[in-house]
């Protein structure tokens, strides 16, 4: 067993605590921003095992990760995934169990999730209006979905969070609505600039990001905000409090407000590459040493020196090109 104190720290003084594992690639849903139409999935042996998810797990958790979080592709399709989280949910240390869903399984497994040990959910949702969503994620189901986030509500896990992608001419005219959406269900929600990750496109046009700023502009228009402090481990979000009320308002700004400084994660895709920079390439495989018989020491040895290669930060100097040529689906959520 390794020592539980032990602390992840790369190569320009950030600790590492916090670990994102994509547990498949695949989606019920085509969001335009995500993925294309028409995607060719990982064969299935090529994908982590449940066993080895949990292994890789309990190495980052004894190495010092004290926040996991399951996503996909949409991991509540991946066949018994609440065995695996209430594998992860047992894991000594371990303070925080999060999932990143697209809410379209939340109504019949919410209460499964929070039985299962997850403490906090990030649900997308993008549109409150049918035909626009049924545009953005070409195969879902608005009505589904909202069920879903009140099934999750009513579960009374310790924190949800809308995340919305906002793109320009699609539903930049919602921030304020989607705003209200979580105000009245008292949870929160994070406005997004779209991640240029894999050729996407609507209509055969580049999706087009908008500011943090513009978003902004919209909120203080609307409501009174009022500055707060990320809670550890929250990622990259910068928060506001909508005074008198308990939802926090986060804008995440990868184009705008670049927080690699503060970056304090990794991710392991469903494919057991150990993803250093969600914008950039560097990696490394952990499924090749686990099916090669690796122990848990050799894996952690293999960890700690993967983060000397962890860079500085992504540079996603042209908006309308992705830097990267993986979509969103195959780098973790």
């Amino acid at each position: 067993m390794m020592d539980s104190g032990t602390t992840l720290i790369d190569g320009f003084g950030r600790t590492i605590d916090y670990v994102r594992l994509s547990v498949t690639d695949r989606c019920d849903f085509r969001c335009t921003y995500c993925m294309a139409e028409d995607m060719t999935f990982l064969p299935r042996s090529d994908v982590l095992s449940l066993e080895e998810i949990t292994r890789v797990a309990r190495v980052f958790v004894g190495l010092g990760v004290r926040k996991l979080r399951v996503t996909g592709g949409e991991p509540l399709v991946r066949r018994g995934v609440e065995t695996l989280l209430a594998n992860l949910g047992q894991l000594d240390a371990l303070r925080e169990l999060a999932i990143t869903t697209n809410g379209s399984q939340l109504q019949s497994k919410a209460p499964l999730l929070k039985s299962a040990g997850v403490t906090s959910l990030n649900i997308s949702l993008d549109t409150l209006s049918d035909a626009k969503f049924s545009a953005i994620t070409r195969t879902g189901r608005l009505s589904q979905v909202l069920a879903g986030i009140d099934a999750a509500v009513a579960a009374d896990f310790k924190r949800i969070r809308l995340n919305a992608v906002i793109l320009a001419g699609q539903n930049d005219d919602e921030v304020v609505d989607l705003t209200e959406f979580a105000l009245a269900r008292g949870i929160d929600i994070a406005l997004i600039e779209e991640m240029p990750l894999g050729q996407v496109n609507a209509a055969g046009k580049p999706l087009e990001f908008v500011s943090s700023d513009v978003i902004l502009a919209q909120l203080q228009r609307h409501f009174d905000l009022l500055p707060t402090q990320a809670p550890a481990q929250s990622g990259p979000a910068r928060y506001w409090h909508i005074d008198g009320s308990r939802t926090r308002v986060g804008l995440i700004s990868p184009h705008s407000n670049n927080f690699c400084h503060s970056c304090n994660r990794l991710r392991v895709t469903a494919e057991g590459r150990l993803l250093l920079c969600l914008g950039n390439e560097h990696s490394i495989s952990l499924r090749d040493s686990l099916r090669a018989g690796a122990s848990d020491h050799e894996l952690a040895t293999q960890i700690r020196a993967a983060l000397s290669r962890k860079p500085e930060r992504h540079v996603f100097d042209q908006p309308d090109e992705p830097q990267i040529l993986r979509f969103m689906n195959a780098s973790g959520g």
